[in-house]
């Protein structure tokens, strides 16, 4: 398999304290671009006890975000918004028309968003899409796509989605709801409800929004959710342990938009988060697939370290990529507070040499490999006594992850070790000469082109 050369090296990076070198040598370099050309809301900590180098992101209170009075419209919602009002009218219909969740948020941040989600109060979505197409036939026009998602509660669709595509939009439409859930299943009783249920059983106040484009205006159900938008907080619409308990998936989706907006995870919801209740009902109620989506999210989004920073501080971390009943070596205390550091650093090397440099795929597998970097050479025996890396059960059976994500890491993980033969080599020449290494790719095992160049850059630089 071929591993990127540019991911292959940033983990490189990261395991070049292990040779001795400390902070200094050619890490010096890096300290030195990052102290002059990182941002002011940083600082760097050497931490020699973990062996690595790590920038922390500084505890700055969030600023009272500029949240729009009402909801600015595009012209091509106005004209979808137009073809379903115009439904309504045509069959006489009393059914108030709201769109819920996310796209209400970024609307009033002034963010633009093309995710519509549709709650009708007296129908299903499948019976007003089926309306709507008629209405549009009349007018002499058609939906260019119509199709219906059926309910599937082990990837979270507790509920039959009719999908339709207007002026190259999909647009989704589901039922008003209210639900009901047991203690062992995540898995709720549903029944119609009104505007107001539905926006309680949302995860969060900042989710639980409503535009009703009836009567043009943005709903605020909870009485709290533009409050806590403006604030920037994380919080459930409900007592938090009980919205956990009820779906203990909310736990990771609140992490992912508190670091998603860089929001501030309120106290009672954090001290529900961690207890012992709502992370044996993760582990116990949740499929490993559903997780391990989570987490591809929060890997492959703007603040991957700070969210899996809330993951390490409310003691998730082993509870999201759990382990094999035994391993060798034993994981070491702290060992979580290690990968966490590794993708801080590696997080910001990338951000360093600039994330356009990375296709997405590429920094979602060197942020995978970094964190997991410490545990690298620990393994498990499977059934047959056979030794596999631990690494492998993470991606294969913690998170559900293809197979070739899993192999792709390790062999990241293998490239850089066989990177670091390069660094004594190439500290033997002079400072800021250029070095012609014709035979890269022999000594690690990477496609290299015959025609790089590595320059030595000065201590002082």
């Amino acid at each position: 398999m071929r591993v990127p050369l540019k991911a292959a090296t940033t983990l490189q990076a990261l395991l070049v304290p292990n040779l001795g070198l400390g902070v200094g040598g050619l890490s010096k370099n890096v300290t030195r671009h990052l102290r002059t050309s990182w941002r002011p809301a940083r600082t760097l900590l050497r931490t020699k006890t973990l062996g690595f180098m790590s920038c922390t992101t500084m505890a700055i209170p969030p600023l009272s975000l500029q949240v729009r009075d009402n909801i600015q419209l595009s012209q091509l919602e106005k004209k979808i918004f137009d073809r379903l009002l115009g439904t309504l009218r045509h069959f006489g219909l009393q059914t108030q028309l709201r769109v819920a969740g996310g796209w209400v948020r970024d609307k009033l941040l002034g963010k633009d968003c093309y995710d519509i989600d549709m709650a009708l109060d007296n129908m299903m979505g499948t019976e007003f899409v089926d309306k709507v197409r008629e209405y549009l036939l009349s007018i002499g026009e058609d939906a260019q796509g119509v199709c219906v998602i059926e309910s599937n509660p082990d990837q979270s669709k507790h509920l039959e989605t009719a999908r339709m595509r207007l002026y190259d939009m999909w647009i989704d439409f589901v039922n008003l709801r209210s639900e009901e859930y047991t203690e062992t299943s995540r898995i709720p009783t549903q029944r119609f409800g009104t505007a107001e249920e539905d926006a309680y059983r949302r995860d969060l106040t900042i989710n639980s929004l409503f535009y009703n484009i009836n009567t043009e205006a943005v709903e605020d159900l909870t009485k709290r959710g533009i409050s806590d938008l403006k604030s920037g907080k994380i919080v459930t619409p409900l007592p938090p342990k009980e919205t956990f308990l009820d779906d203990p998936l909310r736990v990771l989706r609140a992490i992912r938009f508190g670091a998603r907006f860089e929001f501030t995870l309120d106290e009672d919801l954090k001290r529900a988060a961690a207890c012992d209740d709502v992370k044996d009902a993760l582990a116990a109620k949740i499929s490993r697939e559903r997780i391990g989506t989570e987490i591809d999210l929060i890997i492959s989004g703007n603040q991957p370290v700070k969210a899996m920073t809330y993951i390490c501080d409310l003691t998730l971390f082993w509870i999201v990529f759990s382990l094999p009943p035994e391993s060798e070596p034993a994981i070491a205390d702290g060992c979580d507070r290690l990968c966490l550091g590794y993708l801080d650093t590696a997080w910001n090397i990338i951000r360093l040499i600039g994330d356009s440099t990375f296709t997405d795929e590429q920094k979602r597998l060197a942020l995978y490999a970094a964190l997991l970097l410490p545990l690298r050479n620990t393994t498990y025996r499977d059934k047959k006594a056979k030794k596999i890396p631990v690494v492998n059960y993470i991606f294969r059976d913690s998170l559900k992850r293809k197979a070739k994500d899993a192999e792709m890491v390790l062999d990241l993980h293998r490239a850089s070790d066989k990177f670091l033969s390069l660094i004594p080599y190439l500290l033997s020449n002079e400072d800021g000469q250029f070095v012609d290494v014709d035979s890269i790719g022999e000594l690690v095992d990477v496609p290299v082109s015959s025609s790089v160049r590595i320059l030595i850059v000065p201590h002082g630089y």
